[in-house]
């Protein structure tokens, strides 16, 4: 009974949104199978996102037996809560979760019975933003690499409270991760550094670039909100549009997560006004965001996913 209440809690929350993609769908469905045949004794550790499950494989590998609600590669602002899904969250004996409310009205289910990785961000790093005329707390905190580490710190303290005879290895492993996410925020800005002072501004879909803009002085215009369900205004766009012609925005970008046709018709709008713009966009050459790329692809881990996100813009922008 506690787990169909669950359910309907999940998807009372979720069901106004648009129906999942599927992409990412076949690694997710070989992932649960491999995850099934692994030693039951394993303490097993459930993430609601793809972030914290390449998180937790870094820091914990193969002591503990990591799962994932939201598959990679869907939005998951979109994503509807499956039964399997209440499983890996009651049936866990550690979950860990973004936070910020970006697992949506499921943090309230969530805050029961896992660990908050951004609980202990300080306040004056934390975003908020206007959506709709309020304000809202962004939770794209995994664009700051500064917050992505504190996240990290914050996991390996449960992970070795849960696993305590591997508390040595963990220990190991944070501190070779939090040196080479050092060495990835340097990469990021002697790459960013080629973009000329006049082309530093990056357009996206939907608002989740805003810590990226803070951490590297990149200004992020973008016509729909930080949710990827919500309703994108004429103006919003005609004022995006603006801006681009305004500024002579030379690049654009789609997202993995989002509809590319928006961009689509940002281009047409220019070119309506007299100008041309690029969108950057198609398999391999859209901006990871809310997802790291399904297992197995580039872009599947937090590393490699900024890496590509950085190379593209600086490409396009440059």
């Amino acid at each position: 009974m506690k787990k169909i209440l669950l359910l309907g809690l999940l998807i009372f929350a979720l069901c106004g949104c648009n129906g999942p993609k599927n992409k990412g769908q076949d690694v997710n469905s070989a992932s649960n199978s491999a995850e099934s045949s692994r030693n039951q004794d394993k303490k097993k550790v459930t993430t609601t996102t793809s972030f914290l499950y390449d998180m937790t494989n870094v820091l914990a590998g193969d002591f503990v037996d990591t799962q994932m609600v939201i598959p990679a590669g869907e939005d998951p602002h979109l994503y509807i809560p499956k039964s399997q899904d209440i499983d890996k969250i009651s049936d866990a004996d550690l979950v860990l979760f973004h936070g910020l409310h970006f697992e949506g009205k499921m943090v309230d289910i969530l805050e029961k019975s896992g660990v908050d990785l951004s609980a202990n961000f300080p306040k004056d790093k934390i975003g908020q933003m206007d959506e709709d005329g309020h304000m809202i707390v962004d939770p794209h905190f995994w664009f700051d690499i500064s917050l992505y580490k504190l996240a990290t710190e914050t996991a390996a303290k449960a992970l070795k409270e849960l696993v305590p005879d591997h508390a040595d290895e963990f220990d190991e492993n944070l501190k070779n991760y939090l040196l080479k996410l050092d060495e990835l925020d340097k990469y990021n800005k002697e790459r960013l550094g080629e973009i000329p002072e006049d082309h530093r501004f990056l357009i996206t879909p939907h608002d989740a670039f805003n810590y990226f803009s803070r951490a590297y002085g990149i200004e992020v215009v973008a016509p729909q909100g930080v949710s990827t369900d919500s309703e994108v205004a004429n103006k919003d766009i005609e004022d995006t549009a603006n801006f681009i012609v305004d500024h002579k925005v030379p690049a654009i970008f789609a997202e993995s997560t989002t509809d590319p046709a928006r961009m689509e018709k940002l281009k047409e709008l220019c070119k309506s006004k007299g100008f041309e713009v690029k969108v950057v966009s198609g398999e391999g050459n859209e901006l990871f965001s809310d997802s790291l790329a399904p297992l197995g692809q580039s872009g599947d881990n937090y590393i490699d996913m900024y890496k590509h996100n950085i190379d593209l813009i600086v490409d396009n922008l440059k």
